[in-house]
């Protein structure tokens, strides 16, 4: 009888599948973690070995089951904490496991090559500097709010500790945690920081180089394939010590674990969107548990769960309520611009604070988190509009956003794009205008307005290419200039030049449905007013409103933003919406609306536990995207246990309903936003 192994590929199937092993192998426990190319269909895959064996009558048919190809690895590559984490992960995203384990692994492994030696060094890039060997900087000496957080998370070495590092910006947090991985280090354990943003990487690697004297490996999509693969191999074999990296580097292999480190653990850059939708931070989480190491969540405006988890004693809360050094907060004054003219978006008064700010040599933040050059295009004479032909209804058109100074459209849910019509479509008339300002219009007014300073424009269109982010910042150095930006320039940089931050069309966020949008506005606008006054120079905050009454601003203004938290957590509570309630999300879409219905009615039906309530099927707050019409079924629990319950005795009939072949549909369990 031929032994057989269980084989997880990356398809959108929960199960796995049987294969015979080659002669020359044994079915041995060793097997399970090992990647194997095998036939599929008329080609090949490549998949991880699951488990050995099989049910009884896959033993008796073992003749008939086609054959493993080949062996691709001499040792497991996933197995020990990873591999239990990776399979927790599949049961709790109800995610078929052979694409959770293909999403832990670097894509040059998924795809079969091999890997890379533990000691691999990267490739040095065509025309890069030399690498300079690292000199150690000495550390500063904490202040004694720094000191207390320090003593905490060394205390907690011993083992597993969630603790949320809770500090103003600017309040020294990244010193906190270069201590701990110090220390750390010191105890020959390896740390692996998270950060939200591939732009936030060379600042912090070339920080983290100077004071750990040490080599800093970073990991995130901006590498080449083989490097990241490098890099992970070298975590894998214990060479790299200390990792930093975004969402994907939660994977990271840790065999001697020491700390784990989640930089602004509120972004929602750490939840993935698409595939096998994991939450960065949450998983660190599973994973700290797991290995039996202290979690280290930073941020300075948390999230609700966060904070609630701190308040219910689930994590320790270490506060850091004051700036480091001299820096002190930056006044945030709310300028009312009812009534006043806006030139792209910008009131005078605000145009004379910018240049105050410049004349006394200092640099100046606008921000507006709308990149292009116009949110909309505008027939003047007959009110006809650009809309995406792709993601527009007739009940909910989806408006192109103007790029190229007015040149291109481009849709920034679907990445659609045409040539601005040389005349409307609708009258024939020529007076078709840009309404509205983004980065790209404030960039060429303020370029207009102050042409004796470097203008420089920070957002996805212009940081594209590696490295971009630091050669812009670097390019502006300390003198007196203008950054106009997105919320990119919200996250952990620092500008100690600058003094004055200006933030532009923030009342779009006002009045959003979406349950978490005051949460995510009142985040945006404490960490961009952050950036200001950072260093021994004072800074200031202009926040440009028509509703300067509005409550959100009034409580982040006057009472910061844990005033804010406490009154959104108790409506929040009133309301039953998370942390106090659980939720999954069930989207389907298809080329005509009513498959996508039809499938989630027939979900409803098996969705048949009292303990959770079933919202919908109703169409998505976006109801059309890239041609496809969209409906979505929300799920909502007190009780997490019941939430899962109900999904698991669902999901296999849901699956195999005729409705679901017509559709594409996905599960989010725990979405964070519901669209």
């Amino acid at each position: 009888m031929l032994p057989t192994c269980q084989v997880a590929l990356p398809l959108p199937l929960p199960q796995l599948f049987d294969y015979a092993l080659p002669d020359a192998v044994r079915a041995d426990p060793g097997l399970v973690g090992r990647r194997v190319r095998v036939p599929f269909g008329n080609g090949e895959k490549v998949g991880v070995v699951a488990g050995l064996g099989g049910p009884a009558d896959v033993a008796l048919r073992a003749g008939e089951l086609r054959r493993v190809s080949e062996l691709l690895d001499d040792a497991p590559l996933l197995d020990g904490e990873l591999l239990a984490s990776l399979r927790w992960l599949a049961r709790y995203l109800h995610a078929p496991l052979g694409e959770v384990l293909a999403t832990a692994l670097p894509a040059a492994l998924r795809r079969g090559k091999p890997v890379p030696a533990a000691d691999a060094r990267p490739r040095r890039r065509r025309c890069a500097a030399p690498v300079e060997p690292v000199e150690q900087v000495a550390a500063p000496v904490p202040n004694p709010d720094q000191q207390r957080a320090i003593e905490a998370v060394l205390a907690a070495a011993g083992g597993f500790a969630p603790l949320l590092l809770d500090g103003v910006t600017g309040s020294g947090k990244t010193e906190v945690y270069l201590h701990a991985i110090a220390d750390c280090l010191a105890r020959g354990r390896q740390a692996l920081v998270l950060v939200p943003e591939i732009g936030l990487t060379p600042q912090l690697l070339a920080r983290f180089r100077a004071r750990l004297g040490v080599e800093v490996h970073a990991l995130h999509s901006g590498l080449p394939d083989g490097e990241r693969a490098r890099v992970w191999a070298a975590a894998r074999g214990g060479v790299a010590r200390v990792v930093v990296g975004t969402r994907s580097a939660v994977f990271t292999p840790l065999p001697e674990a020491g700390l784990l480190v989640v930089d602004e653990e509120h972004d929602g850059s750490y939840k993935q969107f698409d595939g096998i939708r994991y939450h960065a931070r949450d998983f660190a989480l599973v994973r700290g548990k797991a290995l039996g190491v202290p979690v280290l969540l930073g941020s300075a405006t948390p999230s609700l769960e966060s904070l609630h988890n701190a308040r219910q004693g689930r994590y320790a809360h270490l506060r850091l309520p004051h700036r480091a050094g001299a820096a002190k907060p930056a006044p945030v004054r709310v300028m009312d611009v009812r009534k006043l003219p806006l030139q792209a978006g910008l009131s005078p008064r605000l145009l004379d604070a910018v240049r105050a700010a410049l004349d006394a040599g200092g640099q100046v933040l606008v921000f507006r988190n709308r990149r292009g050059y116009a949110p909309v295009l505008l027939c003047h004479d007959c009110g006809w509009s650009a809309h995406c032909r792709r993601c527009s209804t007739e009940e909910k058109p989806t408006a192109m956003t103007v790029h190229a100074g007015g040149r291109r459209l481009q849709c920034h849910h679907c990445g659609a794009r045409q040539a601005v019509p040389p005349a409307c479509p609708d009258c024939g008339g020529l007076a078709l205008q840009p309404q509205g300002a983004g980065t790209e219009r404030m960039e060429e007014l303020l370029a207009e307005r102050f042409p004796d300073v470097p203008v420089l424009r920070v957002d996805r269109g212009s940081t594209g290419k590696r490295d971009a982010m630091e050669t812009l910042l670097a390019g502006l150095g300390d003198r007196p200039g203008i950054l106009v930006g997105t919320q990119m320039l919200a996250k952990g940089h620092d500008l100690p030049n600058l003094t004055l931050v200006a933030v532009a069309g923030i009342d779009e966020g006002l009045f959003s449905a979406d349950f978490r949008a005051g949460e995510k506005l009142a985040q945006l606008l404490v960490q961009v007013a952050g950036r200001a006054g950072r260093a021994e120079r004072a800074g200031e905050v202009l926040l440009q409103t028509h509703h300067p009454e509005h409550p959100l601003l009034q409580v982040l203004v006057h009472g910061g933003y844990h005033a804010f938290a406490e009154a959104e957590l108790a409506q929040r509570e009133a309301a039953g919406f998370p942390p106090f309630a659980h939720l999954a999300l069930l989207r389907a879409e298809g080329k005509h609306a009513d498959p996508p219905m039809q499938f989630l009615h027939a979900a409803k039906a098996l969705l048949r536990d009292g303990e959770v309530a079933v919202q919908g099927p109703l169409p998505a707050p976006m109801p059309r995207r890239a041609g496809y019409q969209r409906a979505q079924l929300l799920l909502s629990s007190s009780s997490r246990p019941a939430l899962h319950a109900a999904l698991d005795a669902a999901l296999p009939a849901i699956r195999d309903s005729k409705e679901a072949r017509k559709v594409r549909w996905s599960l989010d369990v725990d979405p964070v936003d519901l669209y």
